[in-house]
């Protein structure tokens, strides 16, 4: 019975994350492994961001016509300011990406990795065993491919399961979020 359960558990995980969605789930990793590491790029982009900020804010202050000097001075370092911090967001941009594509890749197997090794770890393995006679000629096909006669098989039973939870996220998303948007169309 535990491999019954730990095959509901996994098509659980697995199903999440593909509610969820891979770009979603690697953003959210992305930016919790940023606060984590405290990366040293990320702190400095915060900080050429104030400096810009600052740094516009002073040249919008300034005329360009009774002050030209201050203004040129002005303008040439935010220009310099804007373009180092364009050349750190296209670096922070390329490891997020990398990053990004090693989380996603990790997550693929997750999904659909694991859920392989599985069937073929445990592929003559049965499930759970059916009592005889209730299915008919279908046992077979529960049985199938290799599991033992009369018995579900893990192929099976994975399928069972995720459709199932995708059956019961339907009728969670038609009773929760259907009435709100009713609602909405109803005062509209």
């Amino acid at each position: 019975m535990y491999l019954a359960l730990a095959i509901f558990l996994l098509v659980s995980v697995t199903e999440s994350i593909l509610f969820l969605g891979y770009s979603c789930i690697t953003s959210l990793t992305y930016h919790l492994y940023v606060k984590i590491t405290k990366d040293a790029r990320v702190v400095k982009q915060q900080k050429m961001k104030r400096d810009a900020f600052k740094l516009k804010t002073e040249l919008s202050k300034t005329s360009s016509q009774d002050e030209f000097a201050k203004w040129a001075k002005l303008r040439r370092k935010l220009d310099k300011s804007v373009a180092d911090l364009e050349k750190l967001n296209s670096d922070i941009a390329y490891s997020k990406t990398a990053f990004e594509l090693k989380v996603k890749s990790a997550l693929w197997f997750l999904v659909h990795g694991s859920q392989l090794v599985m069937v073929l770890w445990f592929r003559k393995s049965a499930v759970f065993y059916l009592p005889p006679g209730w299915f008919g000629p279908a046992q077979r096909f529960l049985s199938w491919p290799f599991a033992p006669a009369g018995s579900v098989s893990v192929a099976i039973w994975f399928a069972a399961c995720r459709r199932m939870i995708k059956a019961l996220v339907l009728i969670v998303n038609d009773f929760v979020f259907t009435p709100a948007t009713e609602k909405k169309v109803a005062v509209a």
